[in-house]
């Protein structure tokens, strides 16, 4: 199974989690998903998602002058977002307590 069907479902939640921690560009998004891991993540995953959650009013955006050339579009979470945000977590900690409670019992059974 490749790792992308398994992100696509929390890559919201992820882009929308480094957002919490304040407003940020495009460009800056996909180096942060690197920093944290996600090596294979590209602009062109990035951007449609930006505006996919910006279409969902789970972010708004601004465009403001940028010191390198041209403006950038800045996003920041909504109200909506944030509750987003809270509601992935609980999602997230359950299905991973889930999962791992599976490998945990199961797991032997397919290790060599």
């Amino acid at each position: 199974m490749k790792q992308t069907q398994l992100l696509k479902g929390v890559l919201e939640g992820c882009v929308l989690l480094i957002i919490s921690e304040g407003e940020i560009y495009g460009y800056e998004m996909v180096q942060q998903l690197k920093e944290y891991g996600f090596v294979d993540i590209v602009a062109g995953t990035v951007y449609p998602l930006l505006q996919k959650l910006e279409k969902q009013e789970l972010l708004s955006s601004e465009m403001k002058p940028s010191p390198d050339g041209p403006d950038r579009k800045y996003y920041q979470l909504t109200p909506t977002g944030i509750q987003y945000c809270r509601e992935f977590i609980v999602q997230w900690e359950n299905l991973t307590t889930n999962v791992n409670q599976i490998i945990t019992l199961k797991g032997a059974n397919v290790h060599e």
